[in-house]
């Protein structure tokens, strides 16, 4: 009898034990499921869609500085690269907020506008938490404004400057035809040439105007995906039949696939500008090569001909306004002198650069770098809401799996393609 008490007493205590370590376990669980809500929060709900919406610049940066969202205009903008903010300016404001939890509101800083480009970006930022663990970054791109007035010096400047000659030109040819009302033989030459300086009065026009708009948009929102491929192929077509008239072989090497955000007919234009003045200081019978290739995160479009080349000490002034290297020939050619400078100012506005080869009497090499299309950062339900704290990417290396959605779309302005013999 006394051994079956005891059997069922250590039952007892068995099923007491059993129960009582359910209970604890239980208990860990929760606990250690309200800890991970206070350690690791969701990012709140709502937020995808407004970045989505959103034409300024927004990121919602983790712990460890990992960018989980960015709207199309921090993308766009250059601002964000590999998941991370690439520069330092904005690391110290978000660092500032993470470390004080005060917000910083309309703060005005000054960054570059890409990994290659001189051209700064003005940028009123404000930046707060966002939960516990997240920070949120705004920034407005307000460079447009500080050019204002410098756009508009710079255009009277190039109104005064290279409008005298045509205009001076046709009151004398007006005064002419006056003269010699009664030589018809005479009357037709002046009209003649009253009508080649009427023309080169209204391209001068169409080009300063063109040239002033880029300017004051500095501020250009960059945000529609483009193939750069099909970018050289439209650029190369509206100059097909220039050099089919002169005897001008134009081949094509363009298989890059690379992708870029930018305007479309700014672009077009900047590749037209390269490859009309190749044609325009080709020879009768030369070749023009159009190639694109990636090389370092950048997709390089590269323009060559075999033309008359540029002197070693005109190469730092051939993208200045108004420069022109053959006063003769750019007359011949039609030349404003302002071609290269919408290419150097398209470009710059797209975050990328401009640079020149050229050996006299063999010919000129013109490329342009723009800045390969970050990835779209797509949210991801498995992905770790607080983020793994890891070291930035590596140059070269590759991207890690996106994390965030968003890209935005903007209509490109219509600009028309300027003529050819602008080498400046």
């Amino acid at each position: 009898m006394d051994s079956t008490w005891l059997v069922l007493t250590a039952l007892a205590f068995g099923l007491f034990l059993g129960a009582a370590f359910m209970i604890v376990l239980h208990m860990a669980e929760r606990r250690g499921a309200s800890a991970a809500k206070v350690v690791a929060p969701t990012i709140p709900d709502g937020v995808d869609q407004v970045l989505d919406v959103m034409e300024s610049a927004g990121v919602v940066l983790d712990p460890s500085n990992n960018v989980l969202r960015a709207s199309p205009g921090a993308v766009a903008m250059g601002l964000v690269r590999n998941q991370q903010l690439v520069h330092p300016e904005l690391l110290d404001i978000v660092a500032s907020v993470r470390r004080t939890g005060e917000p910083i509101v309309g703060e005005e800083y000054i960054v570059s506008r890409g990994p290659f480009a001189d051209t700064p970006l003005r940028l009123r930022v404000r930046s707060a938490r966002l939960g516990t663990r997240f920070v949120l970054l705004l920034a407005e791109d307000r460079t447009e404004s500080f050019r204002l007035d410098e756009v508009r010096r710079d255009f009277v400047a190039n109104i005064s400057h290279e409008l005298k000659t045509p205009i001076a030109s046709v009151s004398l040819l007006a005064e002419a035809i006056d003269q010699a009302a009664d030589e018809p033989d005479q009357v037709r030459r002046f009209a003649g040439r009253l009508s080649v300086e009427a023309g080169r009065l209204a391209h001068i026009t169409s080009e300063v105007i063109e040239l002033s708009r880029l300017q004051a948009r500095g501020a250009l929102r960059t945000d529609v995906l483009l193939g750069v491929d099909e970018i050289v192929a439209a650029a190369v077509e509206q100059n097909r039949v220039v050099a089919t008239a002169k005897g001008v072989e134009v081949a094509v090497r363009a298989s890059s696939n690379a992708e870029v955000y930018g305007d479309r007919s700014l672009l077009i234009v900047a590749v037209h500008n390269l490859i009309a003045n190749a044609i325009a200081y080709s020879s009768e019978g030369g070749r023009v090569g159009v190639g694109t290739k990636i090389v370092d995160g950048a997709v390089e479009i590269a323009v060559t001909d075999q033309g008359i080349g540029i002197e070693s000490d005109e190469l730092e002034r051939v993208f200045e306004r108004f420069y022109r290297i053959d006063q003769a020939r750019a007359r011949n050619t039609g030349g404003s002198g302002l071609g290269l400078s919408i290419v150097k100012h398209t470009v710059q506005n797209h975050g990328g650069d401009v640079r020149v080869w050229s050996q006299p009497g063999r010919g000129s090499t013109f490329m342009i770098r723009l800045p390969l299309a970050e990835p779209p950062i797509e949210a991801s339900e498995s992905a770790d809401p607080a983020g793994s704290a890891g070291p930035p990417a590596e140059p070269g290396a590759a991207a890690a799996p996106p994390l965030a959605a968003s890209r935005g779309t903007r209509r490109a302005a219509n600009l028309a393609a300027s003529e050819p013999g602008d080498r400046t």
